[in-house]
């Protein structure tokens, strides 16, 4: 009886514990304190990578800057720009693209998302300055996609996000609707064809990343494995081409639909300090805090928050306990941010995952962090 007793009263401690901890990381974070994190993270990138264009060597491949991984890490940098716009950021994204000649990875020719997701900061940067040469490339590799069939390209779920936001982009630029069509034709294909019936659950609203992880396939526990930065890279598609789209822009309903599908189900995932495991529903397959699923489940919180979209009461809570998780628990004093996963493609890559655990790309982890920061800044307004 006495052992019971202990037990319930060890359990009781726990919880109450972990219900402060909760508390103390849901409280509202001052808006210096946002971009103080914001800031510490980058200038040790950037101090690390003077030149922009210098060439990525990851475990003796060798690779050109304009990858997928610096071409995110450049979206959040784009986005910090935005709340505090100093010269050296313009510069440096600025930097970046001339080293490349304002071209997709590889040539302009190349279909795959991964490579095209560089044409998101050309684009943002040829709307500050409509020097044609900013978005002539990027312009002609996805004219190329738009011209032809195919649209089978995106099979996994990570090219949303690369990809898709350079079609919205130039939709909105140059006022046409042919790229929302295409961009819904390949985002369609990937939602309900690929991987047998699509890799889209429309039960769980949640994807699967690729066909390997369509069921029968199951995670340790039963569950279906949903990759947390897999789906936080769909949460950041949907947002960042709402963001542009106009309002009676072709299929805007369709990812407006999906967003708020994703977000309503990631909440009751969301662990009691903060983070999001990298397993969404299996803590036991290498659970533990991670920054780049939560960062952009942040992000895609915040944006709602901050457009209307997700009612304050409901989200405001979740999104300041993530974020002070991160800016507390990741942030290193040189500005270095730890618990980031390294690249892969389900919860067993990029591990171990840990405070001074160092991922094969640093880059697109920041990137991440800083995208959450900016709707974070503007939410503690």
């Amino acid at each position: 009886m006495n052992k019971l007793l202990l037990t319930i009263k060890t359990v009781l401690s726990t919880c109450a514990v972990m219900g402060m901890i909760g508390s103390a990381f849901a409280q509202q974070p001052a808006k210096t304190e946002v971009l103080a994190g914001m800031t510490l993270a980058n200038n040790y990138f950037m101090q690390k990578w003077p030149d922009p264009g210098a060439s990525v060597t990851v475990k003796n491949v060798t690779r050109t800057s304009n990858l997928w991984t610096r071409a995110v890490y450049y979206e959040g940098l784009m986005a910090m720009y935005k709340i505090d716009p100093q010269k050296r950021y313009y510069d440096y994204a600025v930097d970046w693209g001339e080293k490349h000649q304002w071209s997709p990875r590889g040539a302009v020719d190349t279909r795959n998302a991964d490579n095209q997701c560089c044409g998101q900061t050309y684009i943002d940067l040829y709307l500050i300055d409509k020097k044609p040469e900013r978005i002539e490339k990027i312009k002609q590799s996805i004219d190329l996609m738009v011209t032809r069939e195919k649209k089978d390209d995106w099979n996994w779920i990570d090219a949303l996000q690369m990809a898709m936001p350079v079609y919205a982009k130039l939709g909105a630029v140059y006022n046409d609707n042919k790229y929302y069509e295409k961009m819904f034709d390949i985002y369609n294909y990937s939602k309900t064809v690929h991987g047998g019936k699509g890799l889209y659950n429309t039960a769980d609203h949640l994807w699967w990343r690729d066909k390997d992880f369509v069921p029968p396939y199951k995670e340790p526990n039963g569950a279906d494995c949903y990759w947390s930065r897999g789906n936080g890279w769909v949460v950041a598609a949907m947002l960042r081409v709402l963001e542009v789209m106009p309002k009676h822009a072709p299929h805007r309903n369709e990812y407006l639909s999906v967003y708020k599908e994703m977000i309503e189900a990631l909440v009751p995932l969301q662990r009691v300090d903060g983070y999001w495991n990298v397993s969404l529903k299996d803590s036991t397959n290498f659970g533990g805090k991670e920054l780049s699923g939560t960062a952009l489940f942040t992000y895609g919180m915040a944006w709602g928050i901050n457009h209307g979209i997700l009612k304050k009461k409901t989200y405001l809570p979740i999104v300041f306990k993530a974020w002070n998780a991160m800016a507390k628990e990741c942030l290193h004093p040189d500005g270095m941010l730890g618990f980031v996963q390294g690249t892969g493609k389900e919860p067993k890559d990029g591990q171990p995952v840990g405070y001074n655990n160092v991922p094969d790309f640093e880059d697109y982890g920041l990137g991440c962090f800083l995208l959450a920061g900016s709707e974070v800044y503007k939410l503690s307004e």
